[in-house]
């Protein structure tokens, strides 16, 4: 019975931690680093002749990740909201960024119905879309890398040798998505663009610094559907949010399960780990994807006592 018990103790402490308000921890921590968005509030990139707005308002880009990601550990909400989430953490000067009506005064709080005004989860937040953008445009390329690598868990070649870089600001009459089109033409490099830059594609209704994007007087439309490497058709954030949340669920779930394991073991996860990361998804399928339920397996394993120990 020792065992058993032992790992009743370890679960109860391990519920109790994520109900702490030092749960924020891990927000900053690990998912944050996992998410490319760590210190992301010291992170100025932005050409303040193009982004005026982006200095003061990087802090709370950061934050309102902060705060959504602590509330879903808190509440043990689904790990698919990171996709799915209808609502957001917000105040007056993010909600003004983002188009969010009738927020007044300095304070955070937790707003619903996002979905009608083109955000929810993190793929509407702004400190990933800006993250991955350039000083003074967007880039399909790093957004579309991002999805395919940070979310998806796939491994994106470097590119060949000699390939000269895309110029900071885009020629008159084209788009950004335009320019990478006629960039990425050349076989060589056509084979991996294909497979991230249409992530980036239906990404491009957002600019780069994650405000929704009307396309400029005289300028080209915007266009933000994609063709994925799958051959799925996608139109803009709601059409890549429902391929990521459904298509490739078990893809998302997984690779956030190695992640976090590798967090919480303190080490790379090895091929001897793949059994665990099986039952860390069986789990998470039949109780309605909980990010507790992803903790209580890590606790339980093996591998994580033996680091304990």
């Amino acid at each position: 019975g020792g065992r058993l018990q032992q790992d009743e103790e370890l679960i109860a402490q391990a519920r109790r931690m994520l109900q702490d308000p030092r749960a924020g921890r891990l927000a900053a921590e690990f998912a944050t680093q996992w998410l490319h968005i760590y210190q992301f509030d010291a992170h100025d990139e932005k050409s303040p002749a193009t982004f005026p707005t982006f200095a003061d308002l990087r802090g709370a880009m950061h934050e309102e990740f902060l705060q959504f990601f602590t509330d879903l550990v808190q509440r043990d909400g689904s790990i698919l909201e990171l996709l799915e989430a209808d609502h957001t953490f917000v105040n007056d000067v993010l909600a003004q960024h983002y188009g969010i009506p009738g927020v007044t005064g300095s304070e955070w709080r937790r707003v619903g119905g996002l979905r009608p005004l083109g955000r929810g989860g993190i793929l509407g937040m702004a400190a990933p879309l800006a993250k991955q953008a350039g000083a003074s445009r967007t880039s399909p390329i790093l957004r579309g890398n991002w999805v395919s690598e940070v979310l998806l868990g796939e491994k994106t070649p470097k590119p060949p040798k000699g390939v000269p870089p895309l110029p900071e600001t885009v020629p008159a009459g084209l788009t950004e998505r335009q320019m990478i089109e006629l960039h990425t033409a050349d076989a060589a490099c056509a084979k991996c663009h294909a497979r991230i830059d249409p992530f980036g594609f239906a990404l491009e209704g957002f600019d780069a610094i994650g405000r929704a994007r009307q396309a400029a007087v005289g300028a080209p439309p915007l266009d933000a559907r994609a063709k994925l490497f799958d051959g799925t058709e996608v139109a803009g954030l709601d059409g890549l949010r429902s391929y990521l949340a459904t298509t490739r669920r078990e893809d998302f779930v997984r690779y956030f399960c190695r992640k976090l394991l590798g967090y919480s073991l303190g080490r790379a996860v090895q091929l001897t780990d793949e059994p665990l990361l099986d039952e860390m998804m069986a789990a998470l399928k039949t109780d309605g994807y909980r990010f507790g339920v992803a903790v209580e397996a890590i606790v339980r394993s093996p591998q994580f006592r033996r680091v304990r120990v």
